[in-house]
């Protein structure tokens, strides 16, 4: 027994604790600003005719390179919402939120590289879908800062109640072994998307280029498939620490709304705004109605 809290402090200490947060951080901001430098540089040699690529849709203009440090932050945002996950259900789901804002402002700056001014700005495709990423991103950020100002006032009274429930330290431990897990299978499924990415994007001499998917797609489909199959478990094993209606109804909504932010990476144009804020407004208005059952209970 006292071996396998052994082995548990230290898998604990070395992907999850405050430490390794830090570090990560440090290293996730070296890689961006290299990267951001590596990809103005390729820029310049491509525009110098230097350097010739088979495509280089990316390189041809220096407003692109905002691409390459914003990819690495959303990676670290990956961890991050790995790292909240035994801590607080509703951050770990907020930073789901997060990620897809931070996803459409990746694609915002995509736009930007490639934005025309015209008398027919309402009937180009990609001006278009500029406008609706700038509307979306608004709409996000503020239904994130609802969504967290919501969990701010339960997470005060989960304090003050639940601190030191056996339960609850069980469910937390369950859940830190999950994120323990949820770590490598990460790691692996980033390092093979971005390198096949970076493969079929640039040095690919197939018809692979043509059928690419959508760079903000890499990664980010299987990785919210695999937080879906993750959240479904917890649902489960949350049943043997509580049977409250509205805590059930909770992670069941939140699941719905991950699945509703996964089912976007398959939608293109407005359709793909209007489902990712509708996802968000969904997990809002799952946690308002939640605090409200539990103000409800507070005063029985």
């Amino acid at each position: 027994m006292l071996k396998n809290e052994k082995r548990f402090d230290y898998f604990y200490k070395m992907l999850l604790s405050e430490r390794t947060r830090k570090s990560s951080e440090s290293v996730i901001v070296f890689i961006s600003i290299s990267g951001y430098v590596l990809h103005l540089l390729l820029i310049a040699l491509v525009d110098l005719k230097i350097l010739k690529l088979t495509n280089a849709s990316l390189l041809d203009n220096p407003i692109a390179a905002i691409y390459t440090p914003f990819s690495f932050i959303l990676i670290y945002e990956v961890y991050l919402l790995v790292y909240y996950l035994p801590k607080s259900t509703s951050i770990y789901i907020g930073k789901q939120y997060e990620i897809i804002t931070l996803i459409v402002i990746r694609r915002v700056f995509k736009h930007l590289s490639k934005l025309e001014f015209t008398t027919d700005w309402f009937k180009v495709k990609e001006d278009l879908q500029f406008m609706y990423d700038l509307m979306a991103t608004v709409i996000l950020f503020f239904l994130i800062f609802i969504f967290y100002k919501l969990n701010q006032k339960k997470e005060v009274k989960t304090e003050r109640n639940e601190k030191e429930a056996l339960e609850i330290v069980e469910f937390r431990r369950t859940k830190t072994i999950i994120a323990m897990i949820l770590v490598p299978i990460i790691l692996v499924i980033s390092t093979f998307s971005l390198s096949r990415w970076v493969y079929e994007s640039f040095f690919s001499i197939t018809e692979l280029v043509d059928n690419i998917k959508d760079v903000n797609k890499v990664f980010f489909d299987d990785f919210f498939t695999v937080l879906i199959l993750v959240d479904v478990l917890l649902l489960l094993i949350s049943f043997l620490y509580t049977d409250k209606f509205n805590k059930v109804i909770r992670n069941s909504g939140f699941i719905i709304s991950t699945i509703l932010i996964k089912l976007s990476f398959g939608i293109d144009g407005l359709l793909n705004n209007i489902l990712i804020v509708v996802a968000v407004l969904f997990g809002v208005v799952i946690l308002a109605i939640h605090n409200l059952y539990d103000k409800i209970e507070a005063h029985a």
